[in-house]
C-alpha cells in the first residue's frame, strides 16, 4: 500500500480525468470508497456491480458510494454507503486519504474518492438486490494482465479503456470507475502494455432504458478519456 499512499498524497485531478466540477456549478456532492485489501491472491480492490434492472447505469461496475447526507463528511458518507450497500463494517477500514474531487457530467455529480485499507476484512454481501447485483474482489495481478484489458465501445461509437473481471472474466469494468483504475495504475507505474485494438461492445443489459447515457456519450462526456500510450 505504500505506493498507493504516496499517490494519494501527490496525485492531481488531471492525472485521473479531464472532468472536474465547474466553478460556480450546482453539482451534487457524493463520495465513493476505493477499498484496498489483501486477498488470497494478493492485493485487490472491492467493487460492486449495480443491479441489472436499474433505470440508471444498469450493471455498471463501480465503487460503493453515493450522495453525501447533510452534516456528513466525504469519509463518513463513503463508509456509510458501503455499509448500507454491502454490509461493510466501517471500523474495519483505515482511511488513507482522499483523491481530488471529480465530476460525472451525465449525472452532474461531484464525487470524492475516499481511499481506504481494509485492515480487518470481514464478510460482505449484497444487502439490497434492488441496488447491487454482485460484489467483485478485483485482484491487481488480474487488472494489470494484458489479457484482461479491453477497449469498450458504446453504440454511439464512444470508446473507453476497460477490464474484464469476475471468475469467468465476463464482467465489463469501464466508465467512471474503470477510467479511474486505469489512470491510477498508470500513475503508479503498474500498467503493462496491452492491445488497445481489442474492442468489446457493451452488453444490452447495460444500455437498457438510459437515453441520457447515450446523449452524453455522443457529447463525449461519459467518462475518463483513454490513457495516452
Amino acid at each position: 500500500m505504500r505506493p498507493v499512499e504516496e499517490a494519494v498524497a501527490t496525485i492531481e485531478a488531471g492525472h485521473l480525468t479531464r472532468f472536474v466540477p465547474p466553478e460556480g456549478g450546482d453539482a451534487r456532492e457524493g463520495a465513493v470508497l476505493m477499498l484496498f485489501g489483501e486477498g488470497p491472491r494478493g492485493g485487490e480492490v472491492l467493487l460492486t456491480e449495480r443491479a441489472h434492472d436499474m433505470r440508471s447505469h444498469p450493471g455498471q461496475v463501480s465503487f460503493p458510494g453515493g450522495s453525501i447526507d447533510p452534516g456528513e463528511t466525504v469519509i463518513e458518507a463513503a463508509l456509510r454507503e458501503a455499509e448500507e450497500e454491502i454490509g461493510l463494517v466501517p471500523s474495519s477500514v483505515d482511511v488513507i486519504g482522499c483523491l481530488p474531487q471529480l465530476w460525472l457530467p451525465p449525472s452532474n455529480f461531484a464525487v470524492t474518492p475516499v481511499v481506504g485499507w481494509w485492515r480487518e476484512p470481514s464478510a460482505v454481501g449484497v444487502v439490497s438486490r434492488a441496488e447491487v447485483h454482485a460484489i467483485h474482489h478485483a485482484v491487481f495481478a488480474d487488472l494489470v494482465d494484458p489479457e484482461n484489458r479491453i477497449t469498450v465501445r458504446h453504440p454511439t461509437g464512444y470508446t473507453s479503456p476497460g477490464f474484464l473481471i469476475g471468475p469467468e472474466r465476463d464482467v465489463i469494468l469501464w466508465g467512471f470507475t474503470g477510467g479511474i483504475i486505469a489512470r491510477l495504475l498508470d500513475y503508479l507505474g503498474w500498467s503493462r502494455d496491452w492491445d488497445v485494438s481489442r474492442v468489446c461492445d457493451l452488453p444490452a443489459y447495460m444500455l437498457a432504458g438510459d437515453a441520457r447515457v447515450q446523449r452524453n456519450a455522443r457529447a463525449g462526456m461519459l467518462d475518463i478519456e483513454e490513457p495516452e500510450r
